[in-house]
């Protein structure tokens, strides 16, 4: 089973690669995804990770709840 982390907070600057980046050291990341603005193209602040192990996603969760 997967789990799909909310992450808010997100810097303008944050892209897909470094959000993947940032979560990597928990565990293979199946999917990370910033949520960008349809009309603007710029970031909204926030995206979701996604990891197939249930316990990588429930580490990361842990380690980077208010980082």
């Amino acid at each position: 089973m997967s789990k799909k982390l909310f992450v808010g907070g997100l810097a303008w600057a944050t892209s897909d690669d470094s959000l993947r980046a940032a979560f990597e050291a928990f565990g293979p990341v199946a999917d990370a995804k910033v949520i960008l603005d349809r009309e603007t193209g710029r970031s909204r602040g926030f995206g979701f990770v996604s990891f197939d192990d249930d316990t990588a996603g429930m580490d990361a969760l842990q380690a980077m709840n208010g980082a």
